[in-house]
């Protein structure tokens, strides 16, 4: 039983790690440097990090670019 919770853990921990890829994807960062995107990341985390204003803005940049994967 314990195994099978362990297989489920995996396959769902690889599902969002491949979720998470295709937003690098869609992002048009496919090309960059692991050091570069990780760099991105991280700056990002910490410019967001209590500014609810800036949050709230590039979260309207993500919801524009999904709301436009039709076109």
């Amino acid at each position: 039983m314990a195994k099978a919770m362990t297989s489920d853990a995996r396959k769902k921990d690889t599902r969002e790690k491949i979720e998470l890829g295709g937003l690098i994807v869609k992002a048009g960062l496919r090309y960059e440097k692991r050091s570069l995107l990780l760099g991105l990341l991280i700056d990002a985390s910490k410019r967001i990090s209590g500014d609810e204003t800036e949050k709230a803005r590039l979260a309207a940049l993500g919801a524009e670019a999904f709301a436009n994967d039709g076109e």
